[in-house]
Parts: C-alpha cells; structure tokens; sequence
C-alpha cells in the first residue's frame, strides 16, 4: 500500500496578517528616519553632488569630491548616527584637469559583524565604522588655510534606476543578511541605510549522488541555537500544499538532510513540483546580487536510484524568485 505524506500542519503564531503589519511598521520607521536625516540641509548646507560615490558589494564605500575650498590643510568623512560618528581621513589627489580632488575607500561593517582584531601578519587593523540599523547621515568637514572648520552634507543627485544588468547594485551581507545601500534624503542629502536581514534559510549546497541528494543550508539572523535544534523541516508540494516530512541534522545554525524523494515521487502518479520549508522559513538563495538565479545556477535532472528499487528523475533548481525547489517524477515504469 502506498504511503501518502501528511498534510500542511497549522501556521505559526506570527500570521501573514502580522508579517506584513510589521514589515509596514519598518518601513514607516526607515522613512522617518530619512526625512530627519534630510533635515536641515538648505542651498548651503550641502556640498554639490560628488563626482563618484558608491557602495560596492555593500561593504565597500568609495567616494571622490571636488575639493570644496582652496588651499585645504585636512579633510574627513563624517559618518553619522544620532551620537555616534565615524570619522574616514579624505586623501587629496588631482583630477583629470588638475583640480584637487577629496578621495576614501572605506569598509563599512555590519555591526553583527565581529571585527578582526589584527591585519595581516598581526598588525593592527585599519579601523572601519561598525554600522548598526537606522540610517546614517554623510557629511564632510574641511579645515582651510585660516583653520576655519566646516562640515556639510554630500548632495546626491536624483537619478534614475541604473540599466539592467547581470547584478543587483546593492547585494546583502552573504554571512548576516544586512543590506547597506546609499539613499537620497529629503533635501536631496546622501545616507547610507542599513537594513537588518529577517530570518531567512538560506541554501548553502546541494549534493546528488546515485541513490539521493543531500541538502546543505543555514539560518541567517535567527533564534538561538538551542531553539533551531527544536525545528523541523518539510517538503511542501506546490500545487495544494502536500507535505513530506524530512529528517533534518542540526549542527549549530547549519543544517542538512537528504530529500525525501520517495515521498515526493510516491504521493501522486505525475510529476510534481516540490519546495522545503525549515520551521516555517522558505529554503532559497535570496542573499545574493546575481538577478536571474535560474541562468546564473542552471542544474540538469537526475537519476536517482532509490533503496526499494525505484528510479526517480528529480531536477533540484532555483526559482525565479529564489526558492529551492525540486521537480521529480517516478520514471520506474519506463524504464522496466
């Protein structure tokens, strides 16, 4: 008699209902963060839009200024945040036309982040602003030949979206999630926004093999260890919610399990499309920049032999939208 997996259990206490009042709730809180960080910055308060200023792989900032006054004795980058600020030395250099121009490359840590304690070789680490979430103000301060100190804004011009291309501009932290992006504020202000990652199962791996395929993943910005050795996991069919249990191995924020293909091949004559869920989050690669991850990943279908004799033909890929998901179909028939 063929077994049939159990049912979808009930949802968690946190209701989608819930999910989307407090993500509404976040987003409110960014915005207002945004327009007080735009606050106070008229005609002269600002310095003009700098001739290049990016944030690469959401860690390293690179910025180049024209310098604003003549004859500068020092220059730096004010990264800030109600009381706490970050201070980045500017270099002078010449521009094309010979003109001076205010130039940083700095790392921008993710304050869940621990700091390395020494450079190479055991020399001290340069040290690099270790940015909590909220929004962080950028301003630069100059001191001119008269040791007159000023301190303005950075404009940053209104642009459109960049042109598409292969990657996203802004790409997370690929170990804790946060995203840091730079923003336009009321006023026309640069910032820099850092954007905390909610709990995400995130795919690490996958590897098949002639009688199976093992599943490597991790939890990002999730509970205690000792409260993920409590989850379980599931496979959850996509056209009316069928679930297959799954045999899930805990080793810290780090998981494993081989896929239940007999299940998933057995619930139903048909081919089937199935996604996994850890405790009640989505399994996928979504902490990447890479924008179509069905070409950038392509996977071909496997033969799977399994221990009762059965041949399953499974096909392990990525969605669209980032999902793990595995197509399989019970081919034993055909093949007899």
């Amino acid at each position: 008699m063929r077994h049939h997996p159990a049912r979808r259990p009930a949802l968690g206490p946190l209701t989608p209902h819930a999910r989307r009042l407090t993500a509404l709730a976040r987003t409110a809180r960014f915005r207002l963060e945004r327009a007080t960080a735009g606050r106070g910055t008229g005609p002269t308060a600002l310095l003009p839009p700098p001739a290049h200023l990016s944030l690469r792989g959401s860690r390293t900032l690179n910025l180049a200024l024209a310098a604003p006054v003549p004859d500068l004795r020092a220059a730096e980058l004010l990264i800030s945040r109600g009381h706490r600020r970050f201070r980045v030395p500017l270099a002078v250099e010449r521009d094309t036309d010979g003109r001076p121009l205010l130039t940083a490359t700095v790392t921008l840590r993710d304050a869940l982040e621990a700091p390395s304690a020494a450079g190479p070789q055991g020399a001290p680490a340069t040290p690099a602003p270790l940015l909590s979430e909220g929004v962080w103000r950028l301003a630069v301060a100059t001191s001119g030949a008269d040791g007159r100190v000023r301190r303005r804004g950075l404009a940053l011009a209104e642009g459109g979206a960049p042109p598409p291309g292969p990657t996203a501009p802004h790409a997370p932290n690929p170990r804790t999630g946060t995203l840091i992006r730079v923003v336009r504020c009321r006023g026309g202000r640069a910032a820099v926004q850092v954007t905390r990652s909610r709990p995400r199962a995130e795919l690490v791996r996958f590897v098949p093999r002639g009688d199976g395929i093992t599943v490597y993943g991790r939890v990002v910005a999730g509970p205690r260890e000792r409260v993920l050795a409590g989850w379980a996991a599931r496979a959850v069919r996509r056209r009316d919610g069928l679930v297959a249990p799954v045999e899930l191995a805990w080793d810290g924020d780090r998981f494993s399990f081989a896929l239940p293909l007999d299940a998933m091949a057995g619930a139903d004559p048909g081919q089937w499309v199935w996604e996994f869920r850890v405790g009640e989050l989505g399994l996928g690669r979504r902490l990447t920049d890479v924008r179509d991850l069905p070409a950038a990943f392509p996977t071909p279908f496997r033969l799977v032999a399994l221990p009762g004799g059965r041949l399953v033909r499974a096909h392990p890929h990525l969605t669209a939208s980032g999902a793990f998901a595995v197509t399989c179909l019970d081919i034993t028939k055909e093949t007899a």
